[in-house]
């Protein structure tokens, strides 16, 4: 069965056409990742599977409920983390109020950040901000979990610990999981399945293992950083 199905999509800001004519499906339990040059409309494609924007043209579906981590993390600055996590089960009233906490502690000790329930998001490093927004992106166990820029700005080290939870909690839960990342190794080492877009429109979907050997010139010289 599909997670997601994307037929026609097309999207516009004013005169500019960032996404044409867009078709995409994801089996449940897949692991996407979403690549390709800097404005090419991979976070417009994300937010819009999110319906945090609205396209013009075409079909999206989306089977279950959504979680979203963003790139810029968006906690709120006057909530603890704690409150930061519990944030999408107290606005969708989907879990009793006496299990939001206990719900809240086994994400925070899942990302690596029991005892930190009271701090401010001012106190925490770039990493730990990313591993609060994933897990609020994930504390509603969603059926649908998309990742922008999971990793940017990051260390090496950072990045990969970051991709070890994001496999951890995808092997537990058997969420489907979209991530729209420009660091094309790791993405590709996590996600079973490569979408290239490029100029608004998906140019190549295939395996991850093939992407450097694609038979797309254009997909090939990306992925190998060639200029």
């Amino acid at each position: 069965m599909l997670a997601i199905e994307l037929v026609g999509v097309g999207k516009r800001f004013g005169a500019r056409a960032v996404l044409g004519g867009v078709d995409l499906r994801v089996p449940r339990g897949a692991r996407l990742g979403i690549i390709g040059p800097a404005t090419a409309g991979k976070s417009v494609l994300l937010k819009i599977l999110a319906g945090l924007y609205r396209p013009e043209a075409g079909l999206v579906r989306v089977a279950g409920r959504i979680g979203m981590l963003f790139q810029n993390c968006a906690l709120f600055d006057f909530l603890s983390v704690a409150d930061n996590v519990a944030f999408p089960l107290v606005q969708e009233g989907i879990v009793a109020p006496p299990e939001i906490a206990a719900r809240v502690a086994a994400r925070l000790r899942a990302v690596g950040l029991a005892g930190s329930e009271r701090k401010l998001p001012a106190e925490l490093s770039g990493g730990m901000k990313k591993r609060v927004g994933l897990a609020r992106a994930t504390v509603a166990m969603p059926d649908v979990v998309l990742y922008d820029e999971p990793t940017a700005g990051l260390d090496p080290v950072t990045t990969a610990k970051i991709y070890e939870l994001l496999r951890a909690d995808h092997d537990t839960r058997g969420s489907t999981a979209v991530v729209v990342s420009s660091d094309v190794d790791a993405v590709a080492g996590f996600a079973d399945t490569i979408a290239f877009v490029d100029d608004g429109r998906l140019r190549w979907v295939g395996p991850s293992a093939r992407l450097r050997d694609a038979d797309d010139a254009r997909v090939r010289d990306f992925a190998r950083g060639t200029p």
